[in-house]
């Protein structure tokens, strides 16, 4: 049996985690937390390289972040579905690596798959708890869902922000993993151009606001749907002046 995880990123295609909340998950392992990802899709429909670079670049990736775990559900790039087949196949992977906390897209977003992967695996979350399910293994539900809003100009202001400041050069060098993807680019997916600035000077900007929002250099962006709770109201952080 596989050890439990802490956190649980999904997202639908390799390169997703990194961008969304890749100093998280940097942050989370050196923490000594065991932290993973789970890619549905190889990302084979991408313009640029093919599934099988993209399945490499993301091992390589995982070393850097420094991942308990790394697998991917094998599910069809651009053409993921929010249907009972693909729910079982991700409440198997909920079960063998019973993660505490799931990190997903946000509930909206410019590629369709991303807007599928969010209601997949909040379903995906909820039916991998239910004994009589017809999946493997004991039944599992996660503690907490957590959407990452990064680059997402719809979401409202985010519920949390993750200090990534010492995290950010690792970040990158995550990311330079997939060079089929962001080599010689100034924009990818909803990372939008910033002017004619390279790709990774429009993502540590967009980092760099995120950062503000809690007077850091850095910050990944994070909403809940239910509050959070305080255990100390005198002991709240970020200044109001």
């Amino acid at each position: 049996m596989n050890e439990s995880l802490d956190l649980l990123v999904v997202m639908a295609h390799p390169d997703d985690a990194e961008l969304l909340c890749g100093g998280m998950l940097i942050k989370t392992a050196a923490l000594g937390k065991r932290v993973g990802v789970l890619d549905l899709s190889s990302g084979e429909m991408g313009s640029s390289g093919s599934g099988e670079i993209r399945r490499q670049e993301a091992a390589r990736a995982a070393e850097v972040m420094g991942l308990a775990e790394r697998r991917s559900a094998g599910l069809p790039d651009a053409e993921l579905e929010n249907d009972q087949a693909s729910r079982l196949v991700v409440a198997q992977h909920l079960r063998e690596l019973r993660p505490r906390v799931v990190v997903t897209h946000w509930k909206v977003g410019r590629h369709r798959d991303h807007r599928v992967a969010c209601e997949l695996v909040r379903d995906a979350c909820f039916l991998s708890g239910l004994r009589k399910l017809d999946v493997e293994g004991r039944p599992f539900r996660p503690r907490k869902l957590v959407y990452a809003t990064a680059f997402r100009e719809d979401a409202d202001p985010p519920d949390i922000v993750v200090d990534v400041t010492d995290q950010m050069e690792a970040k990158l060098d995550a990311l330079s993993s997939y060079t089929s993807q962001f080599e010689g680019v100034t924009g990818i997916g909803e990372v939008y151009p910033g002017g004619n600035r390279p790709l990774f000077d429009q993502i540590r900007a967009k980092m760099a606001h995120y950062g503000s929002l809690i007077r850091v250099d850095y910050g990944e962006p994070f909403r809940v749907s239910e509050p959070l709770v305080v255990e100390d109201l005198s002991a709240l952080d970020v200044s109001t002046y």
